[in-house]
């Protein structure tokens, strides 16, 4: 029998899905998306938030006033020297000698031709001497170069002058006894200086003035580079007291702010020493003149007559950030006493008429509350949240609060999340470059949070690229 080919039925194939394809479709979605956004957000530099300090900056150039003699040579002839600039000396110490026909000089001179050997105390004293001058010398300040050459050449001369001493003794002793080599003693100990510049006659004194505290046509004469002297010639000077002064022109401003104290600390720039001194301050010719009164660190900076001293008044420290990336933002101010917690996450809000309705109704809006007023009476919120003429009702009261005023906030873009949030700071102090701001404030940032390093460039919510 013949099988009937009309009852054979077609199958239809059930309908799969293609994960490949979905797959391959999210993928593309998701890669058109972020280089969407990546063309949409904003590049912007961060700057991490660490903890640091700011010092005043109250550096001067301040005028050192010593008890200061000075003494002469009480004959012609030629002068060596012997004790290192700096040093202190007693009455048994030999600072010089003057050879009046020339003899021991020209011996001197001739000796020094040939290799003459110092000791390791010169080596390493010399070698001191230039390390020191070396880490804090200044390409803006060359005279200082020019000073510190002779002063180096005065202390070779002097290292080698004592070899010479010791070598020439016969010849030296013969000259003695023939009234021809003479040796000056201290006439009483004190610190040996061998360079005058006019301010020995200086005593600590209200009249020292602005005038007088002006480098600019400072020099000094190096007596120990002279070779012949005459009668009367200075040859050195000793410093005859451990107390001394410096004197700074100071700003009204710094008066102000030690006005309530007798004790100042300071620290030389030249080598970051610090010391904690009593201080006057007198008022002439318009200049406030501050008197630094020391005992300590004489030797240090007895080869100067300028030092450059900066008064360390306060060092406050905290979060510090750079003074770009600090903006200034308008809130609106609502009443700390128009805020009750509510809705499913409990956080504080208010209750805004709602306007669009004809009967009055109050929604609750919990809106980002940025800071707290100083007197704790109000939150600063944004325009974002409220608009000027918002109606709030007060919680379990009739009452209600038109909004209109305004305060103005410091703060920073925090950029921890990919996009702007204004943050609240609160200076403690403020130079040119950095902040200091309180840690640990309540709306404020964290240590280690990531920042906008030039708020300008941002605003409230904007998505950044970090």
């Amino acid at each position: 029998m013949k099988k009937n080919d009309n009852n054979v039925v077609q199958y239809k194939k059930p309908f799969s899905i293609n994960l490949g394809f979905i797959l391959f479709l999210m993928i593309i979605i998701y890669v058109i998306f972020n280089f969407v956004l990546y063309f949409t957000k904003k590049n912007v530099a961060e700057y991490e938030v660490g903890q640091g300090s700011i010092a005043a900056n109250n550096v001067y150039q301040g005028l050192a006033i010593r008890d200061e003699t000075v003494f002469y040579a009480d004959r012609d002839g030629y002068i060596n020297y012997y004790i290192a600039n700096c040093s202190k000396v007693s009455v048994l110490d030999m600072v010089y000698s003057i050879d009046s026909n020339g003899d021991i000089y020209k011996a001197m001179d001739t000796q020094k031709n040939k290799e003459t050997a110092l000791s390791s105390a010169d080596y390493k004293s010399l070698s001191d001497s230039i390390t020191s001058f070396m880490s804090g010398y200044s390409s803006l300040n060359f005279n200082e170069a020019t000073i510190y050459r002779d002063d180096l050449s005065s202390d070779i001369i002097q290292a080698v002058n004592n070899q010479m001493m010791v070598q020439l003794a016969k010849e030296i002793d013969d000259a003695t006894q023939n009234h021809t080599f003479f040796k000056g003693y201290p006439e009483h100990p004190g610190l040996v200086l061998y360079y005058v510049d006019q301010y020995e006659s200086y005593k600590p004194s209200a009249d020292i003035g602005s005038d007088d505290l002006n480098a600019v046509n400072y020099s000094k004469n190096n007596l120990n580079l002279q070779s012949k002297v005459k009668k009367g010639d200075p040859i050195y000077k000793l410093v005859n007291s451990e107390e001394w002064h410096i004197y700074l022109d100071v700003s009204s401003d710094v008066v102000d702010l030690l006005s309530e104290s007798n004790y100042v600390k300071i620290r030389f720039c030249e080598d970051d020493y610090t010391l904690t001194v009593p201080f006057s301050v007198n008022k002439k010719d318009g200049h406030y003149i501050m008197d630094l009164k020391l005992k300590k660190a004489l030797i240090r900076y007895a080869g100067e007559r300028f030092l450059d001293v900066e008064l360390i008044m306060n060092e406050d420290s905290g979060l510090k950030i750079p003074n770009s990336a600090i903006v200034e933002k308008d809130f609106y101010k609502i009443p700390v006493e128009y805020f009750a917690k509510g809705g499913d996450s409990g956080d504080l809000g208010i209750l805004l008429d709602d306007q669009d309705h004809e009967t009055r109704t109050y929604t609750f809006v919990a809106p980002t509350i940025y800071a707290q007023s100083d007197d704790e009476k109000y939150y600063y919120v944004d325009s974002e949240d409220v608009s000027r003429g918002d109606k709030i009702q007060k919680p379990g009261s009739t009452e209600t609060y038109e909004v209109s005023e305004t305060g103005s906030l410091m703060g920073v873009y925090n950029i921890n999340k990919g996009y702007a949030i204004f943050k609240q700071i609160r200076i403690i102090y403020q130079n040119e470059e950095y902040a200091i701001v309180e840690p640990r404030t309540t709306y404020g940032i964290a240590l280690y949070d990531h920042i906008a390093l030039d708020a300008s460039s941002l605003s409230e919510n904007e998505l950044v690229i970090k």
